[in-house]
């Protein structure tokens, strides 16, 4: 029996839906906070993940963040009353498959969970590789071809960030957001080039083909094609 864990504070929400999907022929468990469901998704491992946005204790993208840097590929359906373009974007980049608005029709859930279910098994990703660059996720080592790169472990997540939308203009709100987790962008900060500088150094040695680019007045591209 395929296996869903629902994690959703609001009681009334979570039955409808605990109903729907048992009344189809899934097995589903339920948990009514952040904290609750990050643990129930790391023990028992279900099939699909059904996550509400705004949870007590820690919120659902931090949840799904959280399972995402344990190399957990479980896919995961976003459930939030936020429906903006900049809340849905932000909930497919920090590891969501789907994102569904409410109220929504416990049908088309049970069709988006369906849909969820028959991608292709993601096998558990151990490296990620862009033009000459590879990281080991595990490991947490990074190498240029044959050259190892000794990165810190902000400039690993950076340069891991970048690899995942090489040959993506990224702006320095994004890699603020995204890489530092904050939560406004600051009217003056130099973190960013400081930190990029570092980065390209390393990255690009002597006699290399340039492949951190700053894009004055935009932000930076990892370009490796």
């Amino acid at each position: 029996m395929t296996r869903i864990l629902l994690i959703e504070d609001d009681t009334e929400t979570a039955d409808a839906i605990v109903s729907e999907l048992t009344e189809r022929g899934f097995e589903v468990r339920w948990a009514p906070d952040g904290i609750g469901g990050l643990d129930r998704a790391r023990e028992s491992s279900p099939d699909a993940l059904i996550v509400d946005r705004m949870l007590p204790g820690m919120d659902g993208l931090t949840v799904i963040e959280a399972l995402r840097k344990d190399q957990v590929r479980t896919p995961v359906l976003v459930l939030s009353a936020l429906g903006a373009v900049d809340d849905r974007v932000r909930g497919l980049r920090v590891g969501g498959d789907d994102y569904l608005t409410k109220p929504f029709a416990l049908v088309e859930l049970v069709a988006r969970v369906e849909a969820l279910l028959r991608r292709p098994f993601d096998s558990r990703e151990t490296t990620l590789q862009a033009g000459p660059l590879e990281l080991d996720l595990i490991e947490r080592t990074a190498r240029r071809g044959e050259r190892e790169i000794d990165l810190l472990p902000r400039e690993f997540r950076l340069l891991e960030y970048m690899m995942r939308r090489s040959d993506q203009l990224l702006t320095r709100a994004m890699l603020l957001e995204e890489v530092w987790n904050y939560k406004f962008v600051p009217a003056t900060t130099n973190l960013i080039d400081v930190h990029m500088g570092r980065l390209r150094h390393k990255v690009d040695g002597p006699g290399e083909t340039q492949l951190i680019h700053n894009v004055r007045g935009s932000g930076f591209i990892l370009r490796v094609r």
